[in-house]
């Protein structure tokens, strides 16, 4: 498991991807890759490309996030794969957030 964090040039935007099992263990990382910034000022893009599993505690994660976030700016989650959707779907997040 891994996180990685990428802002924008224009320091707005700020990817954060998860590589690997999206679980418990990677709490810490993922939460410190957000809190680096300033609460409420950044557009927040979560990339799942690289996710192979994710749990109920990953679902935590990404509910403190969209609280941490801009509350005009949408959190989107990009790029998971078809059992990482449909697991957001199950949940439905996608009523939550943006789902690419």
């Amino acid at each position: 498991m891994s996180v990685t964090v990428q802002e924008s040039e224009d320091q707005r935007q700020v990817t954060i991807g998860v590589i690997g099992r999206f679980d418990f263990s990677c709490h810490q990382d993922f939460s410190g890759a957000y809190k680096q910034f300033p609460k409420g000022e950044r557009q927040f893009t979560v990339d799942l490309a690289a996710t192979e599993y994710m749990d109920s505690s990953s679902m935590g994660m990404l509910l403190q996030l969209k609280e941490y976030a801009s509350k005009e700016a949408q959190v989107v989650l990009s790029n998971a794969n078809e059992s990482v959707k449909e697991i957001l779907q199950i949940a439905h997040f996608d009523k939550l957030f943006t789902i690419t």
